[in-house]
């Protein structure tokens, strides 16, 4: 089985790890990216979820 995809931050490089979550916004390790809810930013630089870009 495959691990879940990664998103990358088109604008400071920031990935987001389905695995790991993003605990201090408060999502919980698991989370896919596409359950992450729309208001979401980037924890280093503050852009949104439509700066990311899904990892090969």
């Amino acid at each position: 089985m495959s691990s879940p995809a990664k998103y990358k931050c088109t604008v400071c490089g920031h990935v987001y790890d389905p695995v790991a979550g993003d605990p201090d916004s408060g999502i919980v390790p698991g989370t896919l990216f596409e359950d992450i809810p729309d208001d979401w930013v980037c924890p280093i630089c503050g852009v949104g979820k439509s700066d990311y870009v899904k990892m090969r």
